[in-house]
């Protein structure tokens, strides 16, 4: 947070626009349309309620089986089960995100059931987009409709990519896409989230739900159910300054990438996922036996020296909600990197001497557990 936030903030205020609606809300929509190469960009109350919304959107509801990479967090396997869908888990590849050969074989086969794949919801782990030119491929092999849960993604991409190619911008694939402005991601409005898409009759049914589904007419008038999900628009207000510096918050969590992987790629045994095209919201840690440790065991030494880590998410099918899932598109890959991998500090506010800090503790460590 700085200047441009405060003063973001302290004008929407003085404008007297604090409700759900305003020109501080309208922009930061438009804005945010441009930068993800949309059309229509609808602001809501979290990332999660912009996914509830991406299904709704849709059509997904009770009964519809929907593909989800088992490694996310919960609020994507959540918003499935908000609209009675059952998420049907397909494993990762190597890199984390969701195996599209995993994919095309659940959609195959469940092609020969009365109860095909309706949706594929990839997630953009990490900040790193997924295969969706494949993915999309897929689903339209097997007639699912695609929604994207770019939650973690905004920024990532390259400058000048077509729509539709591997380097277009984060939150451009899918029919409709979901981004997240929680405290912790890229750029944030303390809390709140967007649904994305370029179709207008899409854009104005999700505006709908999200506003009680209420009827334009001067009387409350509701013939379905609806969601108070909208974004204020004082916190609108500040997603916008922080939009304004999307670019370079993104270079400097790259800048955090590059720095890690310099000064750990002499080290046996550890390398960090690799940062394709994305933002580098986090920085992940993967611990491989050769470096004479674990990834738990070096996060508790780490943290022990005043350095905060995290897991990488535990997968969905491990997690005592979804006891007794399908298990048929689990390969092994999700739990590996759950017990190999660890996220590293990586704020914006986090300096060249902090990067310096945590590397030096992370070789200390690691020597220690040679030597031992």
């Amino acid at each position: 947070m700085g200047e441009l936030e405060e003063q973001a903030m302290v004008s929407a205020l003085r404008s007297g626009w604090v409700a759900p609606a305003g020109p501080q809300l309208a922009e930061f929509e438009t804005r945010l349309a441009a930068v993800t190469g949309r059309r229509h960009a609808v602001a809501v109350s979290s990332g999660t309620a912009a996914l509830h919304l991406a299904l709704l959107s849709q059509g997904i509801g009770r009964g519809d089986r929907v593909a989800i990479p088992t490694l996310t967090f919960a609020a994507t396997v959540n918003a499935v089960h908000y609209v009675g869908a059952e998420p049907v888990f397909i494993d990762c590849d190597e890199a984390g995100l969701i195996d599209t050969s995993v994919l095309e074989v659940a959609c195959s086969e469940a092609l020969t059931t009365d109860r095909p794949i309706r949706a594929v919801l990839p997630v953009d782990l990490y900040g790193r987009p997924a295969d969706y030119p494949r993915i999309t491929r897929i689903a339209e092999n097997y007639g699912a409709v695609v929604l994207s849960d770019a939650a973690e993604s905004l920024g990532a991409g390259t400058p000048g990519a077509p729509a539709g190619s591997p380097g277009a911008p984060a939150g451009s694939f899918g029919t409709v896409a979901a981004v997240s402005f929680n405290g912790n991601k890229i750029i944030t409005t303390s809390s709140g989230g967007a649904v994305l898409c370029s179709d207008l009759e899409t854009a104005e049914r999700v505006r709908y739900l999200s506003t009680q589904a209420r009827q334009p007419v001067l009387h409350y008038e509701h013939t379905e159910v609806g969601y108070n999900y909208r974004l204020s628009n004082l916190l609108a207000a500040l997603g916008t300054a922080q939009l304004k510096r999307l670019d370079a918050i993104v270079e400097r969590k790259r800048e955090h990438h590059r720095s890690y992987a310099r000064a750990l790629s002499h080290i046996a045994g550890l390398d960090l996922l690799p940062a394709a095209e994305g933002n580098c919201w986090m920085s992940v840690l993967i611990v491989g036996p050769e470096s004479g440790t674990d990834a738990w065991t070096l996060g508790e030494t780490l943290l022990h020296r005043g350095i905060e880590t995290r897991p990488v998410f535990k997968p969905m099918h491990m997690q005592p909600v979804h006891a007794g899932c399908d298990l048929r598109y689990i390969t092994g890959r999700a739990e590996a990197l759950y017990g190999t991998g660890l996220a590293l500090p990586s704020s914006t506010d986090l300096t060249a001497g902090d990067r310096d800090m945590v590397t030096a503790e992370i070789a200390a460590a690691i020597g220690e557990a040679v030597t031992v």
